[in-house]
């Protein structure tokens, strides 16, 4: 015989997973210190440059 299974409980148990999942994701992608988003910032910044730089003109 099946066991059986309450709907609601297995809906919210779900739902409480994604939101877990979500917030895992949220915290990677934005939990990072001031100082590491003002780093990637210069790196990205000195990137741009030096292709700007490195640019041939017709």
């Amino acid at each position: 015989m099946a066991e059986i299974l309450n709907l609601n409980h297995a809906r919210k148990a779900k739902a409480k997973s994604d939101a877990k999942q979500t917030a895992a994701e949220n915290r990677a992608r934005f939990g990072r210190t001031k100082a590491e988003k003002t780093l990637d910032a210069a790196r990205a910044e000195k990137l741009q440059n030096a292709l700007d730089g490195a640019k041939r003109e017709d």
